[in-house]
């Protein structure tokens, strides 16, 4: 069959046909997504230039998942370890404001936001990669992990994505997300 004729799927029904059990009812009711940087946004690996300064490398299919996302009417942070003046350049970039580094405990974070948002955590999704992040998918409505993760985080996940970190995880876990909520095939209406 000719790719043109070829049906994507579109409906939350499709999508649920391909999830663990109870991943589907659990992204239907997302309206924040909290990200960790490294390992999900990036691939992980730090690049230091000559002047000392650390380079992080981000996918675009990413970047304009977290744009859908926010169209969508879905909120988007991140909450980091570690300080980045290019982690916020990047955020700044897709008009993420929730944008909290240097985070020593991740757990705290969270419960600050979602107070400051007031929005419950069955109705927020954590995607992490490392320690660090277990008290995040632990209290997520939503926990969501990536392949080259630690296996602690991987068994904390409700969902693993296929994608690697900084390779367009996070642009599935949004596809996910919005496709059980019913938003996926306006958006690629939008875009034909």
């Amino acid at each position: 069959m000719p790719r043109s004729a070829r049906r994507a799927p579109h409906a939350a029904h499709d999508v649920a046909c391909r999830l663990p059990r109870g991943v589907a009812a659990r992204a239907r009711r997302i309206r924040l997504l909290v990200l960790d940087a490294d390992g999900v946004l990036t691939d992980g690996r730090l690049h230091y230039g000559r002047t000392r300064e650390t380079l992080m490398v981000f996918h675009v299919h990413d970047g304009l998942g977290i744009k859908l996302a926010q169209a969508s009417g879905l909120i988007v942070a991140i909450l980091s370890g570690r300080a980045s003046p290019m982690l916020r350049r990047r955020a700044a970039e897709l008009g993420v404001r929730d944008v909290y580094t240097g985070i020593t405990d991740k757990g705290t974070a969270l419960a600050e936001l979602l107070v400051r948002l007031r929005i419950p955590a069955e109705e927020t999704a954590c995607m992490g990669d490392d320690l660090p992040d277990l008290p995040l998918l632990s209290r997520a409505g939503l926990s969501l992990s990536v392949p080259n993760g630690v296996p602690e985080a991987r068994a904390a996940a409700h969902y693993v994505t296929r994608r690697p970190g900084g390779q367009g995880a996070v642009r599935e876990a949004i596809e996910l997300i919005l496709k059980a909520q019913g938003r996926w095939s306006r958006i690629l209406e939008a875009h034909r």
